[in-house]
């Protein structure tokens, strides 16, 4: 076996992906950042508001737990979402009167 195939194994382990490994998810906690806009929630939430993506989805509301999922699903596999820090997904409601901004970030255990 030469050289050139150990380096490239090491350098494969060294850009390992952010994700879970296979056969398990990392936990996902959302939370609510900011608050674009003058009207209060319609669902009630507010910066502050801190949310497990497993255990709480039915507390989240419908329209930001939908547009947050292509995100989620990103981050689970081992993604990076351009423009953020790895590991993280900035998002917004898609609320017309008050933008809710949400970070999803993966969950060390």
């Amino acid at each position: 076996m030469s050289n050139a195939d150990e380096s490239s194994t090491e350098a494969a382990g060294e850009n390992k992906p952010l994700g879970a490994p296979r056969g398990r998810r990392p936990r996902i906690r959302i939370s609510c950042v900011d608050q674009l806009g003058t009207c209060r929630c319609h669902h009630g939430h507010k910066p502050g508001d801190v949310f497990d993506f497993d255990r709480d989805r039915g507390k989240m509301c419908a329209m930001a737990c939908h547009v947050g999922f292509p995100y989620i699903d990103i981050l689970r596999y081992g993604g990076t979402v351009p423009g953020n820090e790895p590991g993280t997904a900035k998002f917004c409601c898609p609320e017309v009167d008050t933008l809710n901004v949400w970070l999803a970030e993966i969950v060390d255990e």
